[in-house]
């Protein structure tokens, strides 16, 4: 695979060179504060380089056999397999992931690659009877052309190859971004794999650059016609916006303030299990992670009492160490966002029953109880901070979980299944796991949200119907017979 250093180029158009921009985009170890990469970041020029060499070979690849696309996207599962220890370092030393984060992320990139292996034999057409007499209906399924992607921080190699893969393997090209922060575990590293597993040089490029000297390039130039874009909603309701005004389409994953809700029946053992699992995975930094946890009154005290005793017993610190459970927030902006948010809850009422702190980029649990109109609540945190709020009943429980802007994920937990489904389906959010916790996220399942959490699907089929289009193309066997024919015009 060759070291960190050898990574910290763009690459473009199947070459690995500096980008000819005006910025030296330094990367640091969000935990130590060492600078382990340093970028001479794209320029305008380049991507649009990128762009127009992806379109050149997408033509050439679309046409090339599908049993040979499928051993490509193969031969890159094998890589990511091979080089798993690798790849788990780049993650702790780049985005401060945990050994577990980690490895969790590599599992996931490991299997939407080998489930888009399987796309290039599953571009069937269809053939449909049609109205006419003579006439055969054909359905093609086609690639869009090119694709641009761009991609997050938090789980920066997962959330690029869930678009990158499908894409590819469905006959794309593909031009990635990754964030700033995380350029190589988001996207160099996956370019080394996909050239070394054989794909034609060109079709895919990643670009790293100042998005201050590029603007909106990536998503207003007129080749790529789909943009797949996870982060935050402000940016991905302004890239929706871009892509509305020019007719292209647009896959957007954004945030989330996902609920855990705790029905009268529910096993609170299970429940707080749920709940830690759901809240400090990767620190909060996810956008399926727990925000509210919602409890009814009668298990509400048990609740928190256990939640909060043991969320005392989580390692926090250096996620080099194996047993490090919570590690540094991605940077020191975070921090005080998420703080400004806990002392204004604070001040609207909300009570804090564990106190956090911070070390470096360090933040410590915080554990809230109040309302579900505190900032902690009506926020997405995107850290270690959970706020407990108290439900009378189930529908007081369904309504906290509904009043938010968002609706990306959550949980139920109740005595049955069947009721855990019934309340589950009244919640209006993408994805509901019944006595478990919310972030789960599977290569053949459909992944999304509803509201302001984004548009679209992810997974299985789903992801190769977001990367693809139809065309109908009729073929006429006898002659039609028609108003304008020389029989009727004498």
């Amino acid at each position: 695979m060759g070291s960190y250093s050898e990574l910290t180029k763009n690459y473009i158009s199947g070459q690995w060179r500096d980008g000819t921009g005006n910025t030296e985009l330094k990367v640091d170890n969000p935990y130590s504060g060492e600078i382990i990469g340093q970028f001479k970041t794209a320029s305008i020029d380049d991507i649009k380089e990128a762009y127009e060499t992806a379109k050149k070979a997408q033509i050439e690849w679309q046409k090339v056999n599908p049993f040979e696309r499928a051993t490509i996207m193969e031969k890159a599962v094998q890589l990511f397999e091979s080089n798993r220890e690798e790849l788990v370092d780049i993650l702790i030393k780049e985005s401060g992931s945990s050994h577990l984060k980690a490895n969790v992320e590599v599992d996931f990139v490991i299997a939407i690659t080998k489930e888009s292996a399987s796309f290039p034999l599953r571009m069937g057409g269809e053939i449909i009877p049609s109205l006419v007499a003579g006439k055969e209906n054909r359905i093609y399924r086609k690639p869009v052309g090119v694709v641009g992607v761009i991609g997050p921080f938090n789980f920066p190699m997962y959330l690029a190859q869930r678009s990158v893969a499908p894409a590819l393997a469905t006959g794309n090209g593909v031009v990635l971004k990754p964030d700033s922060q995380t350029p190589v575990s988001g996207g160099t590293i996956l370019a080394k794999i996909m050239e070394e597993a054989g794909v034609p040089k060109g079709l895919f490029s990643v670009v790293v650059p100042n998005r201050k000297e590029v603007g909106d390039i990536m998503i207003e130039h007129p080749i790529p016609r789909v943009i797949s874009f996870t982060g935050s909603t402000g940016v991905g309701r302004h890239i929706g916006e871009i892509c509305g005004r020019l007719i292209k389409k647009s896959i957007l994953e954004l945030g989330g303030n996902n609920a855990l809700l705790v029905l009268e029946d529910a096993d609170v053992d299970r429940a707080v299990n749920s709940a830690l699992f759901g809240k400090f995975m990767h620190n909060g930094q996810i956008c399926m992670s727990l925000n509210r946890i919602v409890v009814h009154e009668k298990l509400y005290d048990k609740f928190v009492e256990k939640f909060v005793s043991l969320t005392e017993k989580i390692k926090v610190g250096n996620p080099a160490d194996k047993d490090t459970l919570i590690g540094p927030l991605i940077n020191k902006r975070s921090i005080e966002h998420i703080l400004s948010h806990v002392e204004k809850a604070k001040s609207q009422g909300a009570t804090v029953v564990l106190e956090g702190k911070t070390e470096g980029n360090v933040m410590h649990p915080y554990i809230l109880t109040g309302t579900n109109d505190v900032a902690t609540a009506q926020n997405e945190m995107f850290g270690p901070v959970a706020t407990i709020i108290k439900a009378q009943n189930d529908q007081e429980a369904i309504d906290i979980a509904n009043d938010t802007q968002y609706g990306l994920s959550g949980a139920v937990h109740a005595g049955t299944v069947e009721r855990g489904v019934e309340v589950a389906k009244q919640i209006v959010t993408g994805m509901v796991h019944v006595n478990d916790q919310s972030v789960n996220d599977e290569p053949l399942i459909a992944f999304g949200g509803e509201k302001d959490s984004g548009i679209g699907r992810f997974g299985g089929i789903r992801s190769l119907h977001e990367f693809t289009t139809e065309q109908w193309i009729s073929t006429q066997t006898e002659e039609r017979e028609s108003p304008f024919h020389v029989n009727y015009l004498h």
